[in-house]
């Protein structure tokens, strides 16, 4: 063995060993790949029919009954829901920055009363539904706080609260509403303008359709909803609907109505579709008047015999709030 060779390995080792102890090191390679997650991918069900030549429902008639409110100080009217347990009744709202109220009427436009929510606001209410909810054989009103022109809010809010029985009361009937189920929203694929509140009476899920230029959206919350932490809403399906204003599901969740400020979609499901099937399938064309300044509202009678219509009118001078209704025949 060459002990000369030998020995100037060695020096080379130590010399490498001291060096790293040193700190005199390469540096390690960092990952400079973006850690931000992705976008999570929302899929909506599609629609296959041509929303341009859609047939018109001949179940109703096409002049409606219209009435003006009693009550001239509501100018910006946007929704509308039938009360299950006072014959007749019909609750309507204010929209953004107005009173956190629900009003009573009734198709001939009379005033019938006053809810007062004294435990939330109205930052943008838009819709309205009555429906089952939480505690079996109570019906509730649930009220839609899901406006958002700007597309800015990180959530939406559903007031939920039983209705009050007005046997026996006097009338207008005026009332606190205390206790509100206050159920926090998410969209999935980031915040949105929405007018339309539907609930289905037979599973008690929440619908939401969106108001956008030439989609609308559909959303569900499924029950049971929380109301101790926001709920993040899966999608159904982009309908090709423009600018919707207010929806309804019927009493017996066999039927489904969709509108704007121009027209009226009407589903009726086949028998054991689902609503969130159904929303899938093509729909037909209700009677719209065009009788409304800035048709906002629609809703189901209670009895199944029609359905309503309201409208806002602020900035519309002269013109009158009105509830509109469309028989069926």
């Amino acid at each position: 063995m060459n002990y000369n060779k030998t020995g100037l390995l060695g020096f080379l080792i130590l010399a490498v060993f001291s060096c790293n102890k040193s700190g005199n090191t390469t540096p390690a390679k960092t990952d400079t790949t973006a850690t931000t997650p992705p976008v999570a991918v929302v899929s909506f069900q599609n629609t296959n029919y041509n929303p341009s030549s859609l047939d018109s429902t001949k179940l109703f008639n096409t002049v409606p009954v219209v009435n003006n409110l009693a009550r001239t100080d509501l100018l910006e009217i946007s929704g509308v829901a039938a009360s299950r347990i006072n014959a007749g009744i019909l609750y309507i709202h204010n929209d953004s920055g107005n009173s956190a109220q629900v009003y009573l009427t009734d198709a001939t436009g009379a005033d019938k009363g006053t809810l007062s929510l004294t435990t939330v606001g109205n930052r943008d209410w838009e819709d309205i539904a009555v429906g089952p909810g939480p505690i079996a054989g109570i019906s509730y009103i649930y009220v839609a706080d899901i406006g958002d022109n700007d597309t800015k809010y990180s959530s939406v809010f559903i007031y939920r609260f039983p209705e009050p029985n007005l046997a026996g009361k006097t009338i207008p009937y005026v009332a606190n509403i205390t206790t509100v189920d206050v159920i926090e929203l998410k969209y999935p694929d980031g915040p949105r303008n929405a007018e339309t509140l539907m609930v289905d009476p037979l599973t008690k899920d929440i619908y939401i359709a969106s108001k956008e230029s030439n989609i609308s959206k559909v959303y569900v919350a499924h029950y049971p909803q929380n109301i101790t932490s926001a709920t993040v809403l899966s999608p159904v399906v982009q309908l090709y609907f423009n600018k919707a204003t207010g929806g309804d599901i019927s009493p017996d969740g066999t039927e489904i109505l969709l509108r704007s400020n121009q027209s009226i979609w009407y589903w009726k499901l086949p028998v054991g579709t689902s609503i969130f099937a159904g929303l899938a399938t093509q729909p037909q064309i209700a009677p719209y008047a065009n009788n409304e300044p800035q048709g906002e509202g629609v809703g189901f009678a209670a009895d199944g015999s029609g359905y309503y219509t309201d409208t806002e009118i602020k900035g519309y001078p002269g013109k009158t709030a009105t509830i509109s209704f469309y028989k069926r025949k």
